[in-house]
This record gives structure tokens, sequence and C-alpha cells, in this order.
């Protein structure tokens, strides 16, 4: 019998014909190998149309530079505060930390599992009154490609005059009310890395509210460049130019976006239709107000505790010794096998039993505001984040994946409840 291929959560799919490399190669023969270029300003244009064409892009190294950048242009110093989703991948924090700025946490609502409006006007109107300074900017994001609530932050934001940075890494093409994500506040955020809705091996990118903003983007990720014809410098900038190699794959990438988006919402619907009367087991939807239009990146489940899986009797026992989750390898060893704050038995369990099924999934972010790292930093907490990482995981939604391979994980999940 033929070995199964391993399920990936979400791997990079390249165009039919391999555009990318007919890109890529006009950079070798013109001997554009650097960061800028014909390829980077192409994408840069090719963005700009996708996001609507009002707003301006600059093309980056990394979606966590995007952040930086972003963060740095909105006036954020050592010292100050950023209001930041909790329920997050670190991209979205690390980056005021390298500004000598605080992450204040926001915790999520119910429904999107996104920041919640409410709790983010709560936290604003309490950090005045403890500090007697605004923050500096908002960091909604896109989790898992959900889109946030556009309306309520940006009429929050703007109600108290501060600039919002929105991380749409997760939700490249979602849209709310029928606007692109990225393209609501002053600046949205992109990423292209290997995982995402396309990519350019790695990269990002930033949307900007117009074309000042973007040169002050560039200047700034080419080291603050003044203009004289020799290298002077008045103020610290930063390596952050895609490369022109990167930048024709993203060209290529550019021409299946819609095809992949379209791909990730069937799976999501197919999972919604094939996991609907499993005891014990809710897929996460988008709410039906007709405002959200998620792409779905990934797409997720969440287990109730009540449930059982094979060998869940097992886990939490031994410190992993290996890489889980595409950490490439690399491992940073631990003592204690558990935390605090950590998915349930099943869940982990669930991992377990689907790794052995040789399909990928994971458990939803931790929250930040439980991340060690930050366990001195403001957070505005209403438990919603912690519970769904306690039941929460993530299937696999990439474009490899086929409709047999999504029937192949939900009876494998099923084989998986103890009965």
């Amino acid at each position: 019998m033929e070995e199964r291929k391993t399920i990936y959560l979400c791997l990079a799919h390249m165009s039919e014909g391999g555009i990318e490399q007919k890109y890529v190669k006009e950079a070798f023969d013109t001997n554009w190998v650097v960061p800028l270029g014909p390829n980077v300003n192409a994408f840069e244009e090719d963005l700009k149309n996708f996001v609507g064409g009002k707003n301006e892009v600059v093309a980056l190294s990394s979606g966590t530079a995007a952040v930086h950048l972003a963060l740095l242009a909105c006036g954020v110093r050592p010292g100050d505060e950023v209001l930041v989703q909790s329920f997050t991948f670190c991209a979205s924090s690390h980056p005021i930390t390298y500004l000598g700025a605080t992450p204040v946490f926001v915790d999520s609502e119910p429904d999107t599992w996104n920041m919640d409006p409410d709790l983010l006007e709560e936290a604003i109107k309490d950090r005045i009154a403890k500090t007697g300074n605004k923050p500096k900017a908002i960091v909604p994001v896109a989790l898992y490609g959900m889109p946030y609530n556009c309306t309520r932050i940006m009429e929050i934001a703007n109600c108290y005059d501060i600039p919002v940075v929105e991380d749409a890494a997760e939700g490249f093409g979602s849209k709310f009310a029928g606007r692109v994500l990225g393209t609501f506040g002053k600046f949205g955020v992109l990423s292209f890395n290997g995982n995402k809705m396309i990519t350019t091996s790695g990269g990002g990118a930033l949307v900007c509210e117009n074309a000042e903003l973007k040169n002050k983007i560039m200047w700034y990720a080419t080291q603050a460049r003044e203009a004289y014809p020799y290298y002077q410098h008045e103020e610290i900038g930063y390596n952050y130019r895609m490369s022109n190699i990167c930048a024709g794959v993203g060209r290529g990438q550019m021409t299946v976006v819609n095809a992949h988006i379209a791909h990730h919402k069937h799976v999501q619907a197919l999972y919604e239709e094939l996991l609907a009367n499993v005891p014990g087991v809710t897929v996460h939807k988008q709410p039906a107000t007709g405002e959200y239009d998620s792409n779905f990146w990934l797409c997720t489940i969440i287990l109730d505790p009540s449930i059982k899986i094979k060998g869940q009797e097992n886990v939490y026992k031994e410190v992993i010794k290996t890489a889980v989750g595409g950490a490439a390898g690399v491992i940073h060893v631990v003592d204690c096998p558990t935390t605090d704050c950590q998915p349930n038995d099943n869940v982990e369990a669930l991992r377990v039993f689907m790794l052995s099924k040789r399909i990928e999934v994971r458990p939803v972010w931790k929250p930040m505001h439980k991340q060690p790292v930050y366990k001195d930093v403001p957070a505005y907490v209403n438990g919603v984040s912690e519970a769904v990482f306690k039941v929460g995981m993530c299937l696999p939604a990439g474009p490899y994946v086929t409709d047999d391979d999504v029937r192949y994980i939900v009876e494998s999940i099923k084989e998986a409840i103890v009965k």
C-alpha cells in the first residue's frame, strides 16, 4: 500500500506554469539580485490594486518588520504604551518592545475571537486615568483570517484620536463590509511567510494611507539615508526592504491569490458540513451579519472538555524533544512538560493522535497576556482567549489540502474520539 502523504496545516502553492520562475529568472538575467528593483515595484503595484487602489503599499522583508515600522511611524517611542490584541502570534506585540514601549493587552470578543471593542474602550480610559497619557496606537489582529469589528474599533480609535495599525498578516484578502482588511487604519500589515495565503518565501508589506506615509516607511526601511551624494544619517533606520528575487515570487503568487482564497473558503464549508453532527466538536464560524468575509487562512474547531480522546491519559508526561509546529528544527529544551496555561488534555491528545495519521494540527495561539515574557505588562481580560486556548485547535486548510484530505481528517477525528 502506498504511504499516505503528510497533510500540513498550510503550505505555499506555486502558480500553474510556474510564472514565479519567470520573474525570478528575469531578476538573475538582469542582475537585479538585491533589495529593490523592477519586481519589487511591480509587486507593490499589484498589492496596491488588490487592496483597492486608494492606498499605497511598501514591500518589506517580513510582516514583523511591517509592524515595527508602522509603530515607529505612529510615533511610538520608549516609555509609550500600545494597545494590542492578546489573542495573536507574538509578531503583533514583540515590535512594541523593540521600540522600548509597553504592550497593553486587550482580550477578545466571543464570536470573532478578535479584539473586544468594549474592552478596548475600557482599556483606553483606564490607561489615561492611570498614566495621564493616551496609548500611542491600537493593533487589532485578523486571527486566522477572521475580520475584527472594523466599524466599532475605528469609531473608538477616532473618538480618542489614536492611530490604528491593522495586523492583517493572517487576513490577506479578508474583507469587512466589502472592504479589504488593512485599508481601515493608518497602516495595514501583510505577511507573505511560507504558510500564508500567498508567499514570497519570506516577506511582508505595509499598506499606507497615502504617498507621504509610504515615503516615510521606505526611508525607515532603507537605513534612513538622507538625500546626499554620500551616506548621511540623521535618524536610525533599518534594512527591511524586500529583495527583487522574493518580489518575483510574489508577482507570480498574485496570479493565484483569488483561487487560494476561494479554496480556503471551500475547505471551511466542507469542515462545517462534515463535522456538523460530530458530538463535542464545533467548527468556529464567522458571524452571520453579512459584514464579515474571512479568508479562513486556517480553519479552527473547539473540543468540548467532556469528550475523551485515545491516548489522553498519557499526554503532558514527557518534555518535548523535537520541534513542533513548523519550528524548522529550532527548539529551546525545557525542564517541565506543563505550564500554568495550556490546552486541555484532550486537545493535546488529539494533536498527537492526528500526527500518527500524518496530519498536522495545532493548538490555537496562546494569549500573549499569559506568556511569561509579558507577565508584568498591563492586560484587560474577560477570559475569552484563555478559554478558547484550552479547547481550540487549527485544522489544515492550505491549497494542497484536497476534499479527500478533508474527509480523511474528519474521519481521523471521529476515530480519535473514545465512544
